[in-house]
């Protein structure tokens, strides 16, 4: 594959535990390319969730190395990460981590004003129009629903156009209908930004819906599967 987007190389990941290191991850190599959309799936406990916090630098591997648009993330520091992250990669929680006592524009453009991005509000204003909230952006957390919460995060994801979107089960706190309508944003934005998608999911029908699809089990990727035919995109918003 050339000049992948995203490069791991027999990375691990352990952390300590009371009766010693437990294995997290183990020897996970793995090349995606620009504009590919990956499904990593698999039980609970086998090392999604880490694998997408080792990509986006969030967790530090144990070993291997890690590169993503040619930078070893694994030699940066924090600030270093949170620079990279800040200009090039948008992730999205099944938790929403939005700001409390912030409006919805303001939780888009912060980051966009730490990025020195001229017109923040503008274009903060902008993406939470494009995700269907043009009429919440003066409305604070506690006062919209949970799909609504995790549209203001994925603009907040989209915002500074990133190359690279990771999302950690971000339909699981939503009920079956608001999680269809976050699936459709979701794969919108990477194709209004023509970028790269990587996603845990438990979600048999989001998972159909990439290009690829990566079976974890006990640390380890057990299948790397393509598919020719994705399942095609819904692009309704909901209320």
């Amino acid at each position: 594959m050339p000049n992948p987007i995203l490069s791991l190389r027999d990375v691990s990941l352990s952390l300590m535990a009371q009766a010693g290191p437990v294995d997290i991850l183990r020897a996970i190599s793995l090349d995606v390319a620009q504009g590919e959309t990956i499904g990593l799936v698999g039980p609970s406990g086998s090392g999604k969730s880490s694998l997408l916090m080792l990509m986006a630098g969030l967790e530090h591997a144990s070993g291997g190395q890690i590169t993503a648009m040619g930078q070893d993330l694994t030699t940066m520091n924090e600030d270093a990460l949170a620079r990279f992250r800040r200009g090039n990669m948008g992730v999205v929680f099944q938790s929403f981590h939005l700001i409390p006592t912030m409006t919805a524009l303001e939780n888009v453009a912060t980051p966009l004003e730490l990025a020195n991005v001229p017109d923040a509000f503008a274009r903060a204003a902008a993406e939470l129009q494009a995700v269907g909230l043009g009429e919440r952006l003066r409305h604070y957390p506690s006062q919209l629903s949970g799909g609504e919460q995790q549209r203001v995060a994925l603009a907040r994801a989209a915002a500074p156009r990133p190359a690279l979107f990771l999302a950690d089960e971000p339909t699981g706190n939503l009920d079956s209908a608001t999680g269809q309508t976050i699936m459709d944003l979701l794969f919108d934005l990477r194709d209004r930004h023509g970028a790269t998608l990587v996603l845990v999911t438990h979600a048999p029908e989001l998972a159909a819906r990439c290009d690829r699809v990566l079976r974890m089990a006990d640390g380890q990727i057990i299948s790397d599967q393509r598919q020719t035919t994705p399942a095609p995109c819904h692009t309704e918003v909901s209320a």
